[in-house]
């Protein structure tokens, strides 16, 4: 299927990071025909009305970027709500697409699908071949489902339908609600306020020891746009950089970005989760995208972007308090 800058494009989730940044790069790429429903405009856990709504608009091509998202804790937390949530969101996306016959379909997920212990770099064959890492195996189970619904539309109906996996994320419109968020945002919001508190040391969870993949949201945007004008072979990609550094090293980096000059102290009680978690990003590469962003330069946007958008950060607040 021959996608135009004019075929119209339904990004669901346009608002979070990643959605906001595939509008941003689709936009910038000249992509005029852009729709999108707000939250509370469209609740993505109702069939019907997902259904009426893919219906009254039929658009070319959905991008899934709608989740429910957290870190450890809040994975760890609100077991039954990461699951049945993303499973109704993705479900009611995909089955009205596929019933509705939109032409092309781009789900996105996470790298949690893999399993804790899988051999590194992570290759997608690698999926469902063992245990998932227990502090967010439920947000995972929901997004493997996502990867093998499309898979079998692909494979039972032919249809265009395919599932990119990017590394943790980060960038524009993160979360950084110290409750909920990743660790990177959270980082950011830690060593900006410490610093804003005469450089008071900063407590960080675990060891510092596991290894971490990150990428800037906005190159996953381009990832996207790649799978969108291209038909990709195959029905799972993982995108990434393909480059891993300590969460010491993470934290060091953010430290320096942000200006702090005070203690790191390390709480070695709290879980580090998956010792490590790297990305073999080879068949994106073959297929011809590659990651832009280094690390260091993303964390300077992501603070400038931070210190601009203080006055309204979003900030995710659960039904329990954590």
């Amino acid at each position: 299927m021959r996608i135009s800058k004019t075929s119209k494009i339904y990004i669901a989730g346009h608002r979070g990071m990643v959605g906001s940044a595939c509008w941003r790069a689709l936009e910038q790429a000249g992509y005029s025909n852009l729709t999108g429903k707000s939250s509370k405009s469209l609740d993505l856990k109702n069939q019907q009305d997902v259904y009426d709504y893919i219906g009254n608009e039929q658009p070319n091509v959905i991008i899934d970027a709608a989740a429910k998202v957290g870190g450890i804790l809040a994975n760890d937390s609100f077991p039954y709500e990461f699951l049945m949530e993303n499973m109704q969101i993705q479900n009611n996306l995909i089955s009205s697409a596929h019933e509705l016959n939109i032409q092309k379909f781009i789900f996105l997920g996470s790298s949690c699908i893999y399993p804790k212990l899988a051999p590194q770099p992570l290759k997608e064959e690698y999926l469902l071949t063992n245990s998932l890492e227990t502090t967010n195996e439920w947000y995972a189970i929901a997004k493997i489902s996502g990867v093998k619904l499309c898979q079998a539309i692909r494979r039972q109906f032919g249809k265009d339908f395919v599932s990119l996996m990017p590394t943790n994320l980060y960038g524009y419109n993160d979360n950084f609600d110290l409750k909920s968020s990743h660790v990177l945002p959270s980082m950011i919001r830690k060593f900006h306020e410490a610093k804003e508190n005469d450089h008071s040391p900063v407590t960080l969870w675990g060891s510092g020891t596991p290894m971490r993949e990150f990428l800037f949201v906005d190159d996953l945007a381009q990832a996207v746009i790649y799978a969108l004008e291209n038909t990709l072979s195959e029905h799972l990609y993982n995108v990434g950089s393909g480059k891993d550094i300590t969460i010491k090293e993470l934290a060091e980096t953010i430290q320096k970005a942000v200006g702090h000059q005070g203690e790191i102290i390390w709480d070695s009680s709290k879980p580090d989760g998956t010792p490590r978690k790297l990305m073999d990003v080879s068949k994106m590469k073959a297929m011809g995208w590659t990651y832009s962003t280094e690390l260091d330069k993303g964390i300077k946007k992501t603070y400038k972007w931070f210190l601009e958008n203080q006055h309204n950060l979003k900030e995710v607040i659960y039904k329990n308090k954590l």
